[in-house]
């Protein structure tokens, strides 16, 4: 039997109308004609156009009388890319905007649409950099449309943005107004999706349930939620990891991508991902691997921390939970369970081979640069509040 966050009430931010199944990728142009004629279409570097499904898409934007200018965006987006493209599009008449790509697109897109009204920098509203003002409403009509699955972007308010290097940053643009008006998850895009992409923002998504799982902001709703995004990670991931899944896989892992996104807008994450945002800046490593290579550590010292400082914690049971749920052993005892769980997330961590810190040039001497820059949002719904050290000692199992 399943534990759940308290029923003493909560609040669900706002969501995109959601459209989901094989074949949806159908109605893209549809549905973005709902909201204007003349498209900003944000995309990746060469993925869209070299898929099967390109030349469809352009005919249904024809059919559907759509003028639409396209934008490409490579690698993780950052603030002078955002502006720029603001700025070349802010007289343009540009009436919605369509990112269809992976997270990074995604951001891209929900950012220019939340800035193309004003004309903005978007270092105006970043969080942790510059003069963080209120972001002021309206932003363009937005519709996201993943193509990988991992970060449940088309689900949330926040536009995540790089800048790399010494002093470099990875923050959120946040707000309400810049949730996708339709998001449109088609299973069928990630079938031409390569192994190590798959492995990446498969433990992304994952990670993003199991914290959200825990989060001290969890609530009912989103623990249902979040089991089932679980159930079907559990079912599906690595049949397509292996090359070996069905349609059905395709389509329980898409929606455990969206499950996450939906979660972690309502609930925050965990350390994971407040270690994220540091490594992501600091070093040119992909946020999926970031997820992958941290999760079975920072599961072990989260549930070691709450043994020795929270007995009674909820998390704790939610743990063993996880840990039957994957195992598929109701019968585990609490600390065999929570065991079980820990080693069975580092045997994927091997079979995924997920690399270490070190393979992206961190060395032990950074160590002490991250932990004083991973105090953010993430950190703080984390179901135990860390010590410095306890946070070093997982980076350094990882290094």
């Amino acid at each position: 039997m399943f534990e759940f966050a308290d029923f003493q009430g909560f609040s669900i931010a706002r969501l995109p109308r959601i459209i989901f199944g094989s074949g949806k990728m159908r109605e893209i142009a549809e549905q973005t004609a709902h909201y204007g004629k003349r498209v900003l279409l944000i995309t990746g570097a060469r993925s869209l156009e070299q898929s099967k499904y390109w030349n469809n898409l352009q005919h249904d934007f024809q059919a559907a009388g759509l003028e639409y200018t396209q934008v490409k965006i490579t690698g993780e987006p950052g603030p002078q890319q955002i502006d720029q493209i603001v700025a070349q599009f802010f007289s343009a008449d540009i009436e919605v905007v369509l990112g269809i790509g992976g997270g990074s697109v995604l951001d891209a897109a929900k950012a220019v649409a939340g800035l193309l009204p004003s004309g903005t920098s978007v270092l105006e509203y970043l969080e942790g950099v510059g003069p963080e003002r209120p972001y002021q409403p309206p932003a363009r009509p937005f519709i996201a449309v993943p193509t990988t699955a991992g970060t449940g972007s088309e689900a949330t308010k926040n536009a995540v943005l790089s800048q790399s290097g010494n002093n470099g940053f990875k923050k959120s643009f946040r707000h309400d107004a810049l949730v996708a008006e339709v998001a449109i998850i088609d299973p069928d895009w990630l079938k031409s999706c390569p192994t190590d992409l798959i492995a990446a923002d498969g433990m992304d998504a994952f990670t993003q349930l199991l914290e959200s799982y825990v989060s001290t902001r969890a609530n009912p709703l989103t623990d249902a939620l979040a089991l089932s995004g679980m159930m079907a990670f559990r079912d599906s991931f690595f049949h397509i990891w292996q090359g070996q899944g069905s349609a059905e896989d395709y389509a329980r892992l898409a929606y455990a991508s969206l499950l996450s996104g939906i979660c972690l807008a309502q609930t925050g994450l965990g350390s994971v991902h407040g270690l994220a945002s540091p490594l992501g800046a600091f070093f040119p490593i992909p946020h999926g691997v970031v997820c992958g290579t941290l999760l079975a550590e920072a599961t072990d010292i989260n549930i070691t921390a709450l043994q020795s400082r929270q007995a009674d914690s909820l998390a704790l049971k939610k743990y063993a939970q996880i840990g039957h749920l994957l195992a598929r052993d109701e019968t585990l005892a609490t600390t065999i369970a929570q065991q079980n769980l820990v080693q069975r997330l580092r045997d994927w961590t091997a079979q995924l081979q997920l690399p270490r810190l070190s393979a992206y040039q961190m060395q032990e001497s950074d160590i002490a640069r991250v932990v004083a820059n991973s105090r953010g949002s993430s950190m703080k719904t984390n179901p135990v509040l860390l010590t410095d050290a306890e946070i070093a000692t997982l980076l350094q199992r990882r290094l």
